[in-house]
């Protein structure tokens, strides 16, 4: 039984610009009293971020809602999670961090609907931006990078080590130029670098993100009641079972498009071996927006995180199998990249 409504924050953020860093980061200043979950969507479908956060060793309660934007169907999808979310971890603090090509403000539009006022206590919206980016009009001109920024209570310009003054003024700028509405109140705009945050950096950041969200959106309109399903059943609600199963060479494909990008990816079984030297000439030669795996190597399993031609690479602790997807702006032949990925693996036992 919930005694008080959950402290949610939503964190948002074009691709690659560091929320999972972020999240990783906020684990470590969480109160050791606190119970914490964490509810995340990939516009990809094999679901990564969760290996790449290991919740489980500061007791934090992960979630994935894999394939696009978690609030279409009337949020649906979301609400479901959310509220199994809830009901298994009684969570003192909820951080949902939608994909990177999501709309935010649909997500707080189902944030806000009456059934949650007991459940949820909307606390800021945060918005990561790469400053850099703003010079770029495929950002500039973008409409869901605007309406992240838009629906913003705190942006925070990411990898500040790399931001000139020049790349944080242009940020102001254009946050003024782009006020609207209700929407327009002062942002806190803190530049930060999240390899290289300080404990009193996140205890400050934390203390922002308690603050209450700002009023309700005004863009607010009922789901079709056909799509919304009743309060009394959203505990009941059992989430989607995956489809796809594993094939004879024990591989599961899935593809996904929208908003101008293309994901593919893969999910191999746990007796999946791939070479860790071969593994970063392969990944390094991908010309993609972004990718993300965890894979079992012969070096150790390894957390891999490409964008901006950025390679970073983590080693993890456990995983139950090997991931990879990558996101492109066209679509790719995902057959020759299969056929690349197996050439660089061996699988044990088979």
């Amino acid at each position: 039984m919930i005694i008080k409504p959950v402290a949610t924050n939503v964190i948002t953020g074009f691709l690659g610009v560091g929320k999972t860093s972020l999240i990783k980061q906020l684990f470590l200043g969480k109160p050791a009293d606190e119970k914490w979950a964490v509810l995340i969507n990939e516009f990809g479908e094999v679901g990564i971020d969760a290996a790449l956060l290991g919740g489980g060793e500061h007791c934090v309660e992960i979630r994935e809602v894999a394939g696009g934007c978690m609030c279409c169907a009337a949020g649906v999808p979301m609400q479901v999670a959310i509220n199994q979310l809830i009901a298994k971890a009684k969570p003192d603090r909820l951080l949902i961090e939608p994909t990177g090509l999501g709309h935010p403000r649909e997500v707080l539009r189902v944030l806000s609907e009456p059934h949650y006022q007991n459940v949820i206590s909307l606390k800021s919206t945060v918005c990561l931006v790469d400053a850099r980016k703003i010079e770029d009009p495929r950002y500039r001109e973008h409409e869901i990078f605007n309406q992240q920024l838009e629906v913003a209570d705190i942006v925070l310009a990411t990898k500040s080590d790399l931001c000139s003054e020049q790349h944080l003024e242009q940020l102001h700028a254009f946050l003024e130029e782009k006020k609207v509405g209700s929407e327009s109140g002062d942002k806190a705009v803190i530049p930060v670098c999240m390899t290289q945050a300080s404990a009193g950096e996140i205890s400050g950041l934390l203390s922002l993100m308690g603050r209450k969200a700002a009023p309700p959106l005004s863009e607010t309109r009922e789901a079709p009641s056909m799509l919304r399903p009743q309060v009394s059943d959203l505990f009941s609600l059992e989430p989607a079972v995956a489809g796809a199963e594993f094939n004879e060479r024990g591989l599961i494909k899935k593809l996904n498009e929208g908003e101008g990008f293309y994901s593919c990816g893969w999910i191999f079984d746990p007796g999946y071996e791939f070479s860790f030297d071969e593994v970063i000439t392969l990944v390094r030669s991908l010309d993609v927006v972004r990718l993300k795996a965890a894979l079992i190597t012969d070096e150790g399993i390894a957390g891999l995180n490409l964008v901006d031609g950025e390679l970073s690479v983590v080693e993890l602790d456990d995983v139950m199998d090997s991931r990879i997807e990558i996101i492109t702006l066209e679509s790719v032949d995902s057959e020759v990249l299969e056929r690349r990925l197996l050439a660089i693996s061996k699988r044990l036992g088979f």
